[in-house]
């Protein structure tokens, strides 16, 4: 096979470098992907500083991926070389443990991540299993679709799967890669939107998002802001900043949930009582399967949703990745094959 450039992390704690690798070939049950763009995603971190247990070096990031299929192999049902897909976050499932017996193949005990647990998207080509693969809805160019396939999702599923109703009032916490999803997300639901985030010169974008409601953490108190206009049936909390988190829970409605999409690793601290007096709730929720990615992707070409995003070329991604965590980035980085 020819080769293919990739950027791949050596070590953990290493770097991302530019190489050269040979162009796999799918075994049974797996697509070769011809991949047109990437999603820079914070969770990479986990790949480029080593955090997740077991990674193997070396080792290509990328989870937010969407290419065109160039080779199946064998006892791949449906799926035909010219496709376009996209791989997410759930990268395959293994069919057997308690969770996948039971159809919940989000919460797989032997769960598979692209750029994770194999090679993922910071390349040309990756190989995939067929069950990670979700169809590209045409409406949707590469590097639009991209992002949607790990914040789209990941937004769009917990509030679908929150219960709540067009009317309600949905808070989002954070305007940034995941919060400016989730307002459009909330906005297109039918939902009363209140965008919550660090300073006034976010609020026209906020309001352009679809947001009905600003609420300015640096000078107001959120949950008295949100009492105000009777609580919020789902604060959706996209930060990654367990103190903003803790400072928004008050502002619940009575049945009010607070979602948790953004990860910290500081503890949420919350009084029994605000949970008890008006049955509040606090709910993590992870991002999805294929077919969730699907819906997502769907929704967002039928209610015209579409990520913010600055592209880059794959000779770039390690510039890519600096700048999505810095916080520079307004607001998902994606590099670019040119494929």
């Amino acid at each position: 096979m020819p080769n293919m450039r990739a950027v791949e992390v050596k070590n953990a704690k290493g770097s991302l470098q530019l190489v050269e690798r040979q162009i796999p070939s799918p075994a049974a049950g797996q697509v070769l992907i011809k991949v047109q763009a990437c999603g820079v995603c914070h969770s990479d971190a986990f790949t480029v500083m080593g955090a997740f247990p077991g990674i193997a070096y070396p080792r290509v990031p990328g989870h937010e991926v969407v290419g065109v299929i160039e080779k199946v192999g064998e006892r791949v049902p449906n799926w035909k070389a010219g496709q376009r897909v996209g791989v997410g976050w759930h990268g395959g499932h293994c069919g057997h443990c308690s969770s996948c017996r039971r159809g919940d193949f989000v919460t797989c005990e032997n769960a598979q991540i692209p750029g994770i647990s194999y090679d993922g998207g910071y390349a040309e080509y990756m190989i995939a299993p067929f069950e990670a693969l979700a169809a590209i809805p045409d409406e949707l160019d590469a590097a639009e679709a991209a992002p949607l396939l790990c914040a789209g999702i990941t937004t769009f599923n917990a509030l679908r799967n929150s219960g709540v109703r067009p009317g309600d009032t949905v808070a989002v916490l954070g305007i940034g890669g995941l919060g400016h999803l989730g307002v459009q997300f909330a906005a297109k639901m039918g939902c009363r939107t209140v965008a919550i985030a660090r300073g006034a010169d976010k609020e026209p974008l906020a309001r352009e998002l679809g947001a009905h409601v600003y609420i300015d953490s640096t000078t107001k108190d959120v949950a008295a802001e949100l009492s105000k206009i009777g609580g919020a049936s789902i604060i959706l909390s996209t930060v990654t900043n367990s103190q903003a988190m803790n400072a928004a829970l008050g502002g619940l409605a009575v049945g009010g949930k607070m979602i948790v999409v953004g990860v910290s690793s500081d503890p949420i601290e919350v009084s029994p009582l605000l949970l008890i007096s008006g049955r509040r709730g606090i709910q993590g929720w992870p991002s999805g399967t294929s077919s969730d990615s699907e819906d997502t992707l769907a929704f967002s070409a039928l209610s015209d949703i579409r990520p913010m995003i600055e592209t880059m070329p794959l000779e770039r991604a390690a510039e890519a990745y600096e700048r999505m965590m810095s916080g520079a980035a307004r607001f998902r980085m994606v590099v670019t094959t040119g494929k």
